[in-house]
């Protein structure tokens, strides 16, 4: 199929790759390859997207080889936000860019590694993994001859940004961090508006993925047994239909049985709901996503409320869960430990990491420093603080 025939096929309202609003730097495209499926390939073959498969989600990466890491849940976003964009026409290879994407910025140790870094980063503006992705696309990835970065699409720069939305504060305020700040005086990325339907899809196809895959490793972790998640809305009717239909089944089968159907519902739920809300507005082109008054990729009302009570079960159960805590307290304090020691004495940092930090203001020091750590794997970040803070450590 021909780039031609593939945007054939794109429903009115989706992005099309031929109305592209560009790179930052011009540079000729493809003939065989949409400008999106450049971005997607880009992506893939980032520095920052290999390391995704030693950060971890929830456990750190000694804890066990098959629970998930930020590369396996990035692969499962991609996936199952293809299959919505599929059922929708939409613009499925901007949008698998975008799944791949989204997790690029993440700190070592998950959230506990990034709750640390916004700790010690909160003089100089803090730090957020959406704003650092942005940072690795523009600015770290240093592959290419003629720019930084990955030099992608307005589309796809856009869509990082807005993972969570708009970037508006209650009261409708634009609320920018550093990085995305300062990019916007290079290239508008009109973050007030919402993101394009395949920057919606991506962001609820991560809350699909990273629910279903929670429970998963929840339960072979044994952080909880599966007879709690019986009362739970939609998991306990689902384990309730598994059993009458296969009695007896047990172990990883259930599980993965479990899994599959729950991920199956919640997708069937938002293609429906996002017809609905598609049918109502009755979108002309891509610019009427962005001006409506609010998301058109969305659950049901229903299925939003049984939602929140599997969030609810899995924060207190699982993310509050003392081994868990155990491991992200000492995620916490290796994070904090090495940017403070490089604060303190950039000569310590890798040579090439050195320039603009040992003689620069405290404030540039910080986001170089800060950079640093975040661009480690979980492993690397043990390893450099074993060599800095053990004495008998292989220098």
């Amino acid at each position: 199929m021909t780039v031609d025939d593939e945007e054939d096929r794109l429903a009115p309202y989706a992005c099309r790759p031929s109305e592209s609003r560009g790179r930052l730097v011009a540079e000729p495209e493809s003939p065989t390859r949409s400008v999106h499926q450049r971005d997607r390939d880009r992506i893939i073959h980032s520095g920052a997207f290999r390391k995704l498969e030693y950060k971890t989600q929830v456990f750190v990466v000694h804890v066990g080889d098959y629970y998930r890491t930020r590369l396996t849940h990035s692969l499962e976003v991609a996936q199952i936000t293809r299959s919505i964009c599929r059922s929708l026409r939409l613009n499925e290879d901007l949008a698998e860019a975008l799944a791949l994407a989204h997790d690029l910025g993440h700190t070592p140790f998950g959230h506990a590694g990034e709750d640390a870094l916004n700790h010690e980063m909160a003089p100089w503006g803090g730090f957020q993994h959406n704003d650092q992705t942005l940072r690795v696309l523009t600015r770290l990835e240093q592959r290419y001859a003629a720019f930084d970065g990955l030099n992608l699409t307005w589309e796809t720069l856009e869509g990082v940004i807005k993972h969570n939305g708009p970037l508006t504060d209650a009261a409708g305020t634009i609320a920018l961090p550093p990085s995305i700040a300062a990019f916007q005086s290079e290239w508008d990325l009109e973050p007030a508006g919402h993101p394009a339907l395949e920057a919606q899809v991506a962001a609820l196809a991560d809350d699909i993925a990273y629910m279903n895959h929670d429970i998963d490793d929840g339960l072979r972790a044994d952080l909880f047994p599966l007879g709690d998640l019986q009362d739970l809305p939609l998991v306990g009717e689902i384990v309730g239909e598994i059993r009458a239909r296969h009695p007896g089944l047990e172990g990883r089968r259930l599980i993965h049985e479990l899994v599959r159907r729950l991920i199956d519902r919640m997708v069937g739920d938002l293609v429906a709901e996002t017809g609905r809300r598609l049918a109502a507005l009755k979108p002309e082109n891509a610019a009427a996503i962005r001006g409506a008054d609010r998301p058109m990729v969305a659950f049901s009302p229903a299925l939003h409320e049984q939602l929140k009570a599997v969030r609810a079960f899995l924060f207190a159960r699982m993310y509050r869960h003392y081994r868990v805590n155990r491991e992200t307290s000492k995620a916490r304090r290796v994070v904090r430990a090495l940017f403070r020691l490089f604060m303190a004495e950039p000569n310590t940092l890798p040579t090439h990491w050195q320039a603009g930090a040992v003689d620069g203001s405290p404030e540039s020091r910080a986001r170089i420093v800060a950079d640093y750590i975040a661009g480690m794997t979980d492993r690397y970040a043990v390893l450099e603080y074993r060599r800095l803070f053990e004495i008998r450590a292989d220098m």
